[in-house]
């Protein structure tokens, strides 16, 4: 079953503020294998020009994957879950992520196509700090294998 055309240019409101801290930034640096002490040691940080320690690029996965389950799990959409599979993610900075953020995901789907029997979602994230300032574009593109894939 395709996926729903019409749902092309949604967009899902923030439904909560995620506070970045210290401890979460430090254990995504852990999990990732990243060492970098601008990702740890405040002190470091501070020295580098940032007012706190920064978050390693790909962070924002942390608030992300949870928009991007709100949308597949629309089932107006007609997303096969167990079909899915990540197809590219990329990440575009305006400024760094620094603890002591409290940050907003407006989510939007941005385009809908079939090529070859797969569907394809693309879905953006626009993520804003407390000011409405904005800190990350994201992006995602998810591939729902057709029935023969």
């Amino acid at each position: 079953m395709a996926l729903d055309q019409s749902f092309i240019g949604r967009s899902y409101p923030p439904t909560s503020t995620y506070e970045v801290g210290r401890e979460k930034i430090r254990e995504f640096a852990d999990a990732i294998g990243d060492g970098n002490p601008l990702y740890r040691d405040p002190e470091a940080a501070r020295a580098a020009g940032h007012p706190d320690v920064i978050a390693p690029p790909t962070f924002l996965t942390v608030i992300n994957l949870a928009a991007i389950n709100t949308i597949v799990d629309d089932p107006e959409l007609g997303l096969d879950y167990s079909r899915m599979v990540h197809g590219d993610q990329s990440f575009r900075h305006t400024r760094p992520v620094r603890a002591g953020d409290r940050l907003q995901l407006t989510t939007f789907v941005e385009d809908i196509m079939t090529r070859a029997g797969n569907d394809f979602l693309t879905v953006r994230g626009e993520i804003t700090d407390a000011e409405g300032e904005p800190v990350c574009t994201t992006r995602a593109q998810l591939v729902v294998r057709g029935e023969g894939a």
